[in-house]
């Protein structure tokens, strides 16, 4: 392998990449860009051409691209769970904008996972696209700021603790809702003993949740023991692992809020198997408003977002700005939720 180039300021290009993997620059753009070409390029060379943009940390200029007005006319949408049926209307709604102004949505999923945000990063500052619409559990501003200058590409985000000054926001105030939701279960079903189905504290919208069901337990004067706190992972499975945890312990809660309906839905077929009687022996809140709570018997209590309206707001923002209407500072735009009373609480 030949010696790596310094490039001279600091920003290695496809000439470098070139240098270094020793064929033509337009052999790299084939391999990098899918350049229709007659010549095929071998397999040893392109892994030499691929050693080389790993090595140098190249990246494809896509913001000088985007000067010239050569648009791909594809935007990437990152979610983070495709399995969760909250995601899927906010998926239809982002391609139905899409189809509106002429352009295709390629769809990523992270699993909630850092090394999978990570890998979205990367793929999207080599191959790049005209905007991307993210659900980041793990990004930093710093990786934000750095996806938005590498790639020149507008950017709108699900989530309100995103607060880069140049990306759109749009976010259902889950915090506010889920204190509202524990107020309802004590000051209007009067459930004293109240479990939580949560997640991995360092998931943005885990911690906003348990903390503003602390508040609401406080605010009422109420304790909770440790281990009427369960964490799980966001799956039904996961909700079913986490009420029989709750259900084993010598005094049960008579109540549990779950951090969103998959686990909701799984807790009441946990309680279920086990006999009880739900909401007669113990109650279940969820949160998203999911179809399948409404399948579920009982039905499931729950605070409703609203994913179509979300990923409506998000596209429509982010069309702004690729097509010039819009280029100031980062909106934020709350998507109010709502306390669904039904027969599960």
């Amino acid at each position: 392998m030949p010696r790596r180039p310094d490039p001279p300021n600091g920003q290695p290009t496809m000439r470098d990449v070139a240098r270094m993997a020793d064929v033509s620059q337009s052999t790299v753009s084939r391999v990098l860009n899918g350049t229709p070409s007659p010549i095929t390029v071998g397999e040893e060379t392109r892994q030499r051409i691929l050693m080389a943009v790993e090595q140098l940390g190249y990246h494809p200029n896509a913001h000088a691209r985007s000067l010239r007005g050569q648009k791909t006319h594809m935007i990437a949408m990152m979610i983070a769970d495709i399995s969760n049926a909250f995601y899927h209307p906010m998926v239809r709604a982002v391609q139905d904008v899409a189809r509106e102004h002429g352009y295709d949505v390629m769809i990523a999923n992270s699993d909630h996972q850092r090394e999978d945000e990570d890998l979205f990063r990367e793929s999207i500052m080599r191959r790049p696209v005209d905007g991307l619409i993210i659900v980041p559990y793990h990004m930093s501003e710093d990786q934000l700021d750095e996806l938005l200058k590498r790639t020149g590409a507008a950017i709108a985000c699900l989530g309100q603790h995103i607060q880069h000054p140049q990306i759109d926001v749009v976010y259902g105030n889950d915090g506010e809702a889920t204190y509202e939701a524990a107020r309802w279960m004590i000051t209007e079903r009067g459930y004293r003993e109240i479990g939580f189905i949560g997640v991995n504290p360092v998931l943005s919208a885990g911690i906003r949740r348990y903390k503003a069901f602390l508040h609401a337990i406080s605010e009422a004067g109420l304790t909770v023991p440790a281990a009427y706190f369960q964490e799980s992972d966001w799956s039904v499975e996961g909700g079913g692992r986490a009420m029989l945890s709750l259900l084993a312990l010598p005094t049960p809660p008579r109540a549990v809020f779950a951090c969103n309906d998959n686990m909701a839905i799984g807790a009441i077929l946990a309680a279920q198997e086990l006999g009880c009687v739900v909401p007669d022996d113990i109650a279940v809140v969820g949160f998203d408003n999911i179809a399948a709570g409404s399948w579920i018997r009982p039905r499931l209590t729950t605070v409703a977002q609203y994913p179509t309206e979300i990923g409506e707001q998000l596209a429509r923002a982010l069309f702004d700005r690729i097509e010039g209407r819009y280029d100031g500072p980062g909106l934020r735009v709350e998507v109010p939720c709502r306390l669904i009373e039904r027969e599960s609480a």
